[in-house]
């Protein structure tokens, strides 16, 4: 049974860092790309982040030079890192796996299994 189960979120200053984390289980997690994705108030759920198996990186362009994302394939681990937080940062952040290559490594449509969501929201 694959799990996705993230962790770290909690209310934030405008300016300030945050580190969430997402616990994998239930697939071979090497095999497989993983995201970040944020869903803002009123919006459409949005790729923040992918890094690839191999290790490879992917940003939106909103985050470039504030996010790290990282992983820790001894521990089925991943990480985003947030730094600089913006109001417009505030949304539900989830994790994502894929197991298949995409060109699109930020669209919704290269994922297959989806955590449950957790809550950064950004004060100004």
């Amino acid at each position: 049974q694959v799990q996705l189960v993230e962790s770290g979120g909690g209310s934030v200053q405008a300016g300030g860092s945050l580190r969430v984390t997402c616990a994998a289980s239930g697939f071979t997690y090497t095999g497989y790309s993983m995201g970040w994705f944020r869903q803002s108030p009123g919006k459409e759920r949005e790729g923040v982040a992918a890094i690839r198996g191999s290790g490879v990186i992917y940003y939106a362009e909103s985050v470039k030079g504030r996010f790290t994302i990282s992983r820790d394939n001894a521990k089925n681990t991943l990480f985003l890192q947030m730094n600089s937080l913006k109001p417009e940062d505030t949304g539900m952040n989830y994790c994502a796996a894929g197991g298949r290559a995409s060109l699109r490594p930020l669209h919704l449509s290269a994922y297959d299994y989806w955590g449950q969501g957790i809550q950064v929201p950004v004060s100004s």
